[in-house]
């Protein structure tokens, strides 16, 4: 590659891929050379096209979560849930815009290295942490909440789900996270996102089944258009938590062909986009079926109307394969962020890329199966490492980084503020958690 050259001391060169040859220099490469060193961007060419970055971002962003929005919105109401998700979703998108912009000052795009750069070892420690548990603490937590999923008459002979979740990650799971490149993720992406397509429309045909049993009729059905209590503050976190998918904004730039941070961050802002959408019509449709009665997953409601009826069960394995295909997403960065921790400067080797995939996997089959109430303990990590994901850690990095403007600018401001944001967040989810314990209510909708 040109840029290794540059280690050569070929001034002349690296003022010429300066001036912008490329989109991808034009971007990332800095004005002053750190210690004479040039940034390293990757070790190979970026090959991913833009729609499959958007699927894999996609199926990054979308969650279990989905299944606790239609309980969210009966906890606030039409009009207010509205405005929490789009400021969110806003909220999310500038978080990239941080994020991209520290990455292109010093030329990283990974999120330890910019844990390192802003705060030195310690920080690429804490990133590094902050991300593998959030990836295993938070999305895999849908496999503590699958039981109702993994139940399906047809697997009865499944005891608890457990073999069947063992058979999934040995046989889909484990052969797609095995892939060197995130790129090629995208078609399974794809069609992750089409089962989840599929399970809105059915949402929407739900309601006529819903509306011939008797499961409203002595029940409140009652339209709420704004609705304030306590569980509205518990809603922010949840709709936060929904839109988290930071850890992978940087390994997709990495693979995207012809990366620049305009390119990229339009990737974020469709697929952001995409699933504010699917979120706001599934919360629409499922509450609009069940209204004050929706419980905090909407399967689990499902269930109590006609578990054996034909659309609801295809719903259930649609969600199923839908959320399977977002693990080997999920994998990705976790993977990445341990290779930082324990191997910083070795090369690519395939036992060490086999070996991780495989123990991430044990663990997490491990933890699902044989700890009880795991589910709780995913939850205060998803509390702690979500805001620091989304908020807290792209407004450090980006006061830190970004050392062009002065901490009284409002770009310096904002991302000041910004922080703060996830700092209040954190404190939020870990005080409903906490009333959760206390009085033996399970207000949260689910993780993301």
């Amino acid at each position: 590659m040109e840029l290794q050259k540059l280690t050569n001391g070929h001034h002349q060169d690296f003022q010429h891929l300066e001036e912008g040859e490329s989109p991808e220099q034009e971007e990332f490469l800095p004005h002053k050379s750190d210690g004479g060193k040039p940034p390293q961007f990757t070790d190979f060419e970026g090959k991913t096209s833009f729609g499959m970055s958007v699927f894999n971002l996609s199926n990054a962003i979308m969650g279990s979560g989905i299944l606790g929005l239609s309980y969210a919105m009966s906890n606030t109401g039409i009009i207010l849930f509205l405005i929490l998700l789009t400021c969110i979703a806003v909220l999310s998108s500038y978080s990239v815009h941080l994020l991209l912009r520290s990455a292109g000052v010093v030329g990283i795009r990974a999120y330890e290295q910019l844990g390192k750069r802003a705060f030195g070892h310690p920080g690429k420690i804490l990133a590094a942490l902050v991300i593998t548990m959030h990836n295993i603490g938070g999305k895999l937590e849908f496999w503590v909440s699958s039981d109702l999923i993994f139940k399906l008459p047809f697997f009865s002979w499944f005891l608890n789900g457990n073999y069947l979740i063992i058979i999934v990650s040995i046989l889909i799971i484990l052969p797609l996270a095995l892939m060197r490149q995130l790129g090629y993720l995208g078609y399974t992406s794809g069609f992750s996102l089409t089962c989840m397509v599929f399970f809105l429309i059915s949402v929407s045909s739900l309601n006529a089944v819903v509306s011939t049993t008797n499961f409203n009729r002595e029940r409140p059905c009652v339209i709420s258009v704004t609705l304030v209590v306590l569980q509205t503050a518990y809603t922010v976190p949840i709709l936060a938590f929904a839109f988290v998918c930071h850890p992978e904004v940087l390994p997709i730039y990495t693979e995207l062909r012809n990366p620049t941070k305009r390119r990229m961050q339009a990737i974020a802002n469709v697929s952001i986009l995409g699933m504010f959408v699917m979120y706001l019509l599934t919360a629409i449709f499922g509450y609009l079926t069940f209204y004050l009665n929706t419980e905090a997953e909407l399967l689990h409601t499902y269930s109590k109307v006609d578990p054996l009826d034909t659309l609801i069960l295809c719903v259930r394995v649609a969600v199923l394969v839908a959320v399977t295909l977002t693990v080997p997403v999920v994998l990705f960065p976790i993977r990445r962020a341990l290779l930082q921790l324990l191997f910083p400067d070795k090369p690519f080797h395939w036992v060490r890329h086999i070996s991780i995939a495989l123990c991430l996997l044990f663990v997490v089959n491990l933890l699902v199966i044989c700890v009880p109430n795991i589910r709780d303990i995913f939850g205060i990590i998803g509390a702690t490492s979500a805001p620091s994901l989304i908020f807290i850690l792209p407004g450090l990095f980006y006061i830190r980084i970004v050392s062009s403007e002065p901490m009284n600018s409002r770009p310096k401001i904002q991302a000041a503020c910004f922080t703060a944001l996830g700092f209040i967040f954190m404190s939020m989810s870990m005080t409903f958690i906490t009333l959760d314990w206390v009085y033996g209510e399970n207000r949260s909708g689910g993780g993301h």
